[in-house]
């Protein structure tokens, strides 16, 4: 069986930012029906991500400093390359990516990916909530080294 080469990088160049937008577009827009209004924001302030899978985009994420902490946002991987690790490597590579000062690391979670966060040590914060008609917990790193 052929091992998949996933790779995730940082992006900023007019190509690959098509490609992000593309990826969030299909998942976000399309299958969850996320209103296109509320998916476009805080595009320039934001450190944006593209993840490959043999050279083909297969998944999109990324972060930006907000006035709470270090916010984690938009993981969308598209639905053929789900199951194969994408989701994991993308959580490494932006958390890898952060300034090494970084605190109040803190994503919103939908519900099907409250596990993969869990595995990097992110903790459920307050009750369930709904953000652009999906359910979602808010989630924290508690980086205690």
């Amino acid at each position: 069986m052929q091992q998949n080469n996933i790779l995730v990088t940082g992006v900023n160049d007019p190509e690959s930012l098509d490609k992000v937008f593309a990826i969030r577009r299909k998942v976000f827009v399309e299958e969850q029906e996320c209103p296109p209004e509320l998916e476009w924001e805080f595009e320039d302030e934001s450190h944006h991500f593209l993840a490959t899978v043999n050279g083909i985009p297969a998944g999109a994420c990324r972060w930006r400093k907000t006035e709470k902490g270090y916010k984690l946002e938009r993981f969308a991987v598209l639905a053929g390359f789900r199951g194969m690790g994408v989701g994991q490597k993308m959580v490494a590579t932006v958390l890898n990516d952060l300034p090494p000062d970084s605190s109040n690391i803190y994503l919103h979670a939908q519900l099907s990916a409250v596990g993969l966060y869990e595995k990097f040590g992110f903790k459920k914060h307050g009750d369930q909530f709904e953000e652009a008609g999906i359910q979602h917990f808010k989630m924290a790193l508690d980086k205690q080294i």
